[in-house]
C-alpha cells in the first residue's frame, strides 16, 4: 500500500489518537476508515444528490395530463 504525507495541526493529531485508542485502533487506520467512508459515501449518494437538485428545480408540464401509454411510446 502506498504511503501519503499530510499535514495537520497538533491539535487533531492529539485528538484523533484520542479517538482511535477509543476506537481500538491507530491514528493511520482512523484515518483511512474516514477517507473510505467518505469516498465511497460520495459514490453511493449521487442518486440522492440528483433528487435533491430535481427536487429544488421542479419541471412543469403547462397542465398537461399523460396516460401511462403516452410515457411508453416508441
Amino acid at each position: 500500500m502506498p504511503n501519503v504525507t499530510i499535514s495537520l495541526d497538533e491539535s487533531i493529531i492529539k485528538a484523533g489518537r484520542a479517538m482511535a485508542e477509543r476506537q481500538n485502533t491507530s491514528l493511520n487506520g482512523l484515518i483511512r476508515a474516514l477517507l473510505e467512508r467518505q469516498v465511497n459515501q460520495d459514490s453511493e449518494t449521487w442518486l440522492d444528490d440528483f433528487f435533491s437538485e430535481a427536487d429544488k428545480n421542479p419541471g412543469h408540464s403547462g397542465g398537461e395530463k399523460w396516460t401511462r401509454e403516452d410515457l411508453y411510446r416508441e
